[in-house]
C-alpha cells in the first residue's frame, strides 16, 4: 500500500480527484470499473480511481477440480496434480514489488456482476440458510455437522455403564480474550472458538453456553443479554429465534436462564462438565461455571475422554471441511513455490501464502505461526516465533522449509513444503531431500486401519538411516543406529506427526486405555502411539535437521559419533532442514492424501519453471 493525500492506497492504483485525508478509515474498494467506495464510520465519499499499470486481472474459466489422491496398497508416484491447468505467465515477484499472482475477474465484482452488492444492502449473519460460507467459491460447512456431533456425543454417554442418570452436558464457550494476558487494552485479537464447544455447536461468538440432553440429545444453546449499546460497535443484535436458525440448535435461552432451563431438560440433572488436561499443549481444559451452579450435581472427570475420542473419529461432513482446508493450503504452498526468487525476506514469502488462503479461501485465520525458514533458519523446528520473526534473507542456493497451514472456521491444516529457492537441487540437497521423501512414502503405503502409529515413526527413521547411509553422511550398520536411536538423537528430534481436527495438535492422543507416551528422543515426542483406525485424520512428517548442538553432542559421544562421517556433517552444517508434511485420512483399505503439491525432485523443479499446470482456485473437493 502507498499513501495519497493521507490515506491509504493500493499498489499500482492512482487517484485521478484529491482523496479526503481521514484518519481511521476503513477501505472498501470495489473493483467495478474506475469506481471504488470508500466508506468510514458513518461517512461515505465516492472517488474515481484509475488502475495502474501494474494491475493484472487474468480471465479464467478453470473447471477442473483437484481432489485428494487416495493411496491403496502402494503409493502412485506419478504427478497427482498434472491434470490442472498451466500458468500461463507466473509474475516474478522481487522484494520490492509484492503482490499476488493474478486477480481472477470471478472473485473481483464488475458493475455488472451478479456478486455485487446494493450500496446500502443489510449485512446477512454468517451462518446464514443453514451453511456456514466465507462466500463464492469457499466450502459451506453445514450446521447439521454440529446437529449430528451432538448426537455422537449422547449417543456415546448413553453406551456407557458409568454416565449417570438424567445427565446433561453443559459446554462453557470461549470469552474475549485481550492482546496478552494481563493486557489492559480493550482491542484484542479476533476471537476464537474453543474448540471443544465448537466442535459441539460451531458458534461463531464469544460468552456462550450449551447443553446436551444425554438421554434425547436435544441441543439447547444459551446467549448473553447484550446491552443495546453492542448494535452500535458490533452490529444488530440477534434475537433468540434469529439465533436459533443461524446455528439450528433445538431452542436458544438467555444464559441468566439457564439453571431454569437445565431443569426443564431433566427435573434433576447431573450436569457433566470437561475437567482435564491436553496431553500436547498441558493445558487445563475450562469446565463450565456459571452463577447458581453450585446447586445442582455436578460431575467433572466422565465427559472429556468420551468427548475426545468422538473428536477422534470424523463424520463424514468434518472429512469435508478438512479437505478443503487442506486444499486451499495446498494451492497456497504451489502459488508460492512460483514466486518465490532470491533477495526475498521470509516473512514476504509468509505474507504471500497468507494472502493466498484468504484471498482465494476465505481463511482468515492460519492455525498456528507460520514457519517460513530459509537455509539454517531451516533446522530450528518452530521457527517464526516472536524472537525469530521469519526475518532472515532468502538467498540463492538455500533450501527452504515452509510450514504453513490455512484454518477455516476452525477446521486445520498443517503442510509442509521443503524446496531450493532457486528452483533446482544441488546434489547435496537431492540427498537429504530424498531420505525425507522415501521416508515419507514408505510410511503412506504402510499405514491402514490396525497399524500402530508408532511403528510407522519407527518405519520412517529407518528408511531415512537407510538413505543418508546411501548417501554417505553416515556409516554403519542400520540395526545398530536403530538400537542407540540415531535418528531421533540427531536428525530427528520430534515425531512422525500428530491428530488434527479442530486443534491443529487435535485431542485423543494419549487417553485412558490407549498405549502411554513412548520414552526417548524422537519418538518421545510422538504425539499419539495408538493404533490407526479409519477416519483417524493425521500428519505424517518425517524430518532430517542438521542441528549444531545436536550434531555437536552427537560428535561427543562415542556410542553416537561412530555412525557420523565427519566430513560429510561438516559439510551440512549451516544447512537448515527438510521436512516433508502431509494430511492424511485413514480409510478402510489404505490412507487418503488431502495435501496434494508437487514432492519429487522433478515434480518440484518442472512446478517452478511453470510447468505441470496452473492452480486450481475453484477450490472444489
Amino acid at each position: 500500500m502507498r499513501g495519497h493525500g493521507g490515506c491509504l492506497m493500493p499498489a499500482g492504483f492512482q487517484a485521478s480527484s484529491l482523496f479526503l485525508p481521514v484518519l481511521d478509515m476503513r477501505v472498501s474498494a470495489l473493483l467495478s470499473g474506475r469506481q471504488a467506495a470508500f466508506a468510514w464510520r458513518g461517512r461515505r465519499v465516492l472517488r474515481g480511481l484509475d488502475p495502474g499499470p501494474s494491475l493484472s486481472v487474468s480471465l479464467s474459466s478453470s473447471s477442473i477440480s483437484q481432489r485428494s489422491q487416495v493411496y491403496r496398497s502402494q503409493v502412485l508416484l506419478s504427478s497427482p496434480w498434472a491434470t490442472q491447468f498451466r500458468l500461463k505467465s507466473p509474475r516474478e515477484i522481487s522484494s520490492e514489488s509484492i503482490r499476488p499472482l493474478t486477480l481472477h475477474s470471478r472473485l473481483v465484482p464488475s458493475r455488472n456482476s451478479s456478486n455485487a452488492s446494493p450500496l446500502f444492502k443489510m449485512a446477512e449473519p454468517n451462518p446464514k440458510d443453514g451453511y456456514f460460507s466465507m462466500g463464492p467459491n469457499t466450502l459451506k460447512v453445514p450446521m447439521a455437522l454440529f446437529a449430528r456431533n451432538r448426537q455422537r456425543l449422547a449417543e456415546a454417554l448413553r453406551s456407557h455403564a458409568k454416565t449417570p442418570d438424567n445427565s446433561v452436558v453443559l459446554l462453557q464457550g470461549g470469552g474475549d480474550q485481550g492482546i496478552c494476558e494481563g493486557d489492559s487494552s480493550d482491542v484484542g485479537p479476533i476471537f476464537k472458538q474453543e474448540a471443544y464447544f465448537h466442535w459441539a455447536f460451531g458458534v461463531l461468538e464469544p460468552d456462550h453456553f450449551g447443553a446436551v440432553d444425554v438421554t434425547t440429545g436435544k441441543g439447547v444453546l444459551y446467549i448473553p443479554r447484550l446491552p443495546k449499546e453492542y448494535a452500535t460497535w458490533m452490529g444488530s443484535i440477534k434475537n433468540l429465534e434469529e439465533t436459533k436458525e443461524r446455528y439450528r440448535v433445538d431452542e436458544v435461552r438467555y444464559v441468566d436462564d439457564m439453571p431454569n432451563s437445565l431443569r426443564e431438560l431433566q427435573k434433576e440433572p447431573t450436569l457433566l462438565t470437561l475437567n482435564g488436561v491436553n496431553s500436547d499443549s498441558k493445558k487445563q481444559t475450562r469446565p463450565a461455571a456459571f452463577d447458581g451452579m453450585s446447586e445442582f450435581k455436578i460431575e467433572p472427570n466422565h465427559l472429556q475422554p468420551i468427548m475426545a475420542e468422538c473428536r477422534v473419529i470424523k463424520t463424514e461432513m468434518e472429512l469435508q471441511a478438512l479437505r478443503y482446508a487442506s486444499k486451499i493450503s495446498s494451492e497456497a504452498h504451489k502459488s508460492l513455490m512460483r514466486q518465490i526468487k532470491p533477495g526475498m525476506k521470509e516473512f514476504q514469502c509468509e505474507s504471500l501464502f497468507l494472502h493466498h488462503i484468504y484471498f482465494y479461501g476465505g481463511a482468515r485465520h492460519v492455525c498456528y505461526n507460520c514457519i517460513v525458514g530459509s537455509g539454517q533458519s531451516g533446522s530450528v523446528l518452530h521457527y517464526g516465533h516472536a524472537g525469530a520473526p521469519n526475518d532472515q534473507n532468502v538467498e540463492d542456493g538455500h533450501i527452504v522449509l515452509f510450514d504453513m497451514g490455512a484454518e477455516y472456521y476452525r477446521f486445520c491444516s498443517d503442510i509442509t513444503c521443503s524446496y531450493p529457492v532457486n528452483g533446482k537441487f544441488t546434489d547435496k540437497q537431492k540427498v537429504v531431500y530424498n531420505a525425507v521423501l522415501r521416508a515419507s512414502r514408505a510410511v503412506l503405503n504402510a499405514v491402514k486401519p490396525g497399524v500402530n502409529y508408532k511403528d510407522m515413526h519407527l518405519l520412517a527413521n529407518r528408511v531415512m538411516l537407510e538413505n543418508l547411509l546411501e548417501g554417505g553422511i553416515i556409516q554403519g550398520d542400520i540395526e545398530d543406529m536403530m538400537k542407540v536411536n540415531l535418528a531421533g538423537k540427531v536428525f530427528q528430534p520430534h515425531g512422525l506427526g500428530h491428530f488434527m481436527g479442530l486443534d491443529v495438535h487435535d485431542v485423543g492422543g494419549y487417553l485412558e486405555g490407549h498405549p502411554s507416551r513412548p520414552k526417548g528422543p524422537g519418538v518421545g515426542n510422538l504425539r499419539t502411539a495408538r493404533t490407526l483406525k479409519a477416519n483417524m485424520v493425521l500428519t505424517i512428517e518425517p524430518g532430517c535437521y542438521f542441528i549444531d548442538y545436536l550434531l555437536d553432542e552427537a560428535l561427543a559421544n562415542p556410542e553416537l559419533n561412530k555412525f557420523l562421517v565427519k566430513e560429510k556433517i561438516a559439510e551440512y552444517r549451516n544447512f537448515g532442514g527438510v521436512r516433508i508434511e502431509d494430511d492424511i485420512i485413514v480409510t478402510e483399505t489404505g490412507v487418503e492424501l488431502m495435501s496434494v503439491v508437487p514432492r519429487t525432485v522433478d515434480e518440484i523443479e518442472a512446478w517452478m519453471r511453470g510447468e505441470g499446470g496452473e492452480l486450481d482456485l475453484t477450490n472444489k473437493i
